[in-house]
């Protein structure tokens, strides 16, 4: 069976930045990478005036009998149509993308780790952790550039949902957390972290084991001091 790790972290908190040069070492033919923010509620039928009023940075936001569903079926080693979403619109795409089961599947977004049940599917469970300043300029840039936001809108949603839901949901959800990666201003240390980690997963995947809680730390360790055995 395939072993799923979850990221979580605030937003901008670089972990999508993180996850994809991960993966690039490890091979895309052997990770499944699922975004949370693909999984979003479609909301087709909800005029615009009111989507730009959702707190997206809240558990209610997104689909989550969707995403346990579609995860359990990766897990099993079945295919899943997957919902793409578009931060223009708000709202979910028409476009669905066909992914196939890997046998390690890298879940990441925001939320990774807050839902319970989606957490019992994870065989590890990683959060990643940035400054409030840091995160507000990486938020700042992206959204500007990827998302076709103003600048104002981002000041505005950042400052009335992103930060106070940050420290009420997101940043408290890193007590699940099996490691807890500091990513400010040190991404490659945390990419070399994380690359040894995974590994290790993705090993185990390999070769059809299982291990538990226990094993799962001793592994941190070793990858950690591996990773500064180079510094």
């Amino acid at each position: 069976m395939a072993r799923m790790i979850l990221v979580g972290g605030g937003s901008s908190s670089g972990k999508s930045y993180v996850t994809a040069h991960v993966i690039a070492r490890l091979g895309e033919e052997n990770v499944t990478r699922i975004t949370l923010d693909d999984y979003y509620k479609d909301q087709k039928d909800v005029p615009m005036e009111q989507r730009l009023q959702v707190n997206y940075d809240h558990p209610k936001a997104f689909d989550w009998p969707l995403l346990r569903k579609q995860l359990s079926a990766l897990k099993e080693g079945k295919a899943i149509w997957k919902p793409t979403y578009d931060f223009v619109a708000h709202s979910r795409a028409d476009k669905e993308e066909y992914v196939e089961p890997k046998n390690l599947i890298i879940v990441e977004g925001i939320m990774a780790l807050v839902d319970k049940n989606v957490r019992e599917l994870a065989d590890l469970r990683v959060f990643i952790d940035a400054g409030a300043e840091r995160r507000f300029l990486r938020r700042m840039i992206r959204d500007s550039k990827e998302r076709g936001r103003t600048y104002e809108s981002i000041v505005n949603q950042y400052f009335h949902t992103v930060q106070p839901m940050y420290d009420e949901i997101v940043k408290p959800s890193s007590m699940y957390a099996d490691l807890i990666v500091n990513n400010d201003g040190v991404e490659n240390l945390a990419i070399d972290v994380l690359a040894c980690v995974f590994t290790d997963q993705l090993n185990q995947a390999n070769a059809g084991k299982s291990i538990g809680r226990k094993q799962k730390e001793e592994f941190g360790e070793e990858a950690l001091a591996a990773v500064f055995s180079k510094q």
